[in-house]
């Protein structure tokens, strides 16, 4: 089981998963104080113990992500306004992308969680490339304010490490814990 509504996620696990199903968790997704790390565990876990408690025999994936500059937490922008701010943030920059992932038994008592670092080299692009996105709408769904897999990957010069943590769920680390848990997955390429 899913505790995302994300399409992202949804379409990522859909590479390792023949079969579940999605039960968004209502959570309230603020990040709590300190490391990204820690943070990111805990909103995956949340999410996670969240959609577990109502489903007590299902395997719960849960996962957060956020980007990460110069030690500053971004998450998802609230408005445009925002949005452009973090962009002229990240321009030109390296920054990290953090993602949490909590897989949950409720009734087994068994909870694993992992954490995927990704390091992210914006390109040099210009106030007028950040208004052109901003006005798709898409920057307004993803932490940092942009969405590696489609027009805002346009803005990204490298990505080094685990391209889908980027997305929003590292597959690799996804599959070892679904496994941990006797989840059959498929084997990818």
């Amino acid at each position: 089981m899913l505790a995302s509504a994300s399409p992202r996620r949804r379409e990522l696990l859909g590479q390792i998963c023949r079969e579940f199903r999605i039960l968004p968790s209502a959570i309230d997704e603020t990040p709590p104080p300190g490391p990204p790390a820690d943070v990111v565990v805990a909103l995956a876990l949340a999410k996670a113990r969240a959609v577990a408690d109502g489903v007590p025999d299902a395997v719960v994936l849960g996962a957060d992500t956020l980007v990460v500059v110069a030690g500053e937490i971004l998450g998802k922008p609230r408005a445009a306004a925002e949005a452009v701010g973090m962009l002229r943030r990240l321009r030109n920059q390296r920054h990290e992308v953090v993602t949490g992932v909590a897989v949950v038994r409720a009734r087994a008592r068994g909870e694993r969680t992992a954490v995927v670092r990704t390091q992210v080299t914006m390109r040099d692009y210009s106030d007028a490339e950040i208004e052109a996105y901003v006005r798709t709408g898409e920057p307004l769904d993803a932490a940092g304010a942009y969405a590696v897999q489609a027009g805002g990957g346009r803005l990204v010069a490298a990505v080094e490490g685990c391209y889908t943590n980027v997305v929003g769920l590292p597959l690799a680390t996804t599959q070892a814990l679904l496994e941990s848990f006797g989840v059959s997955v498929l084997r990818r390429g």
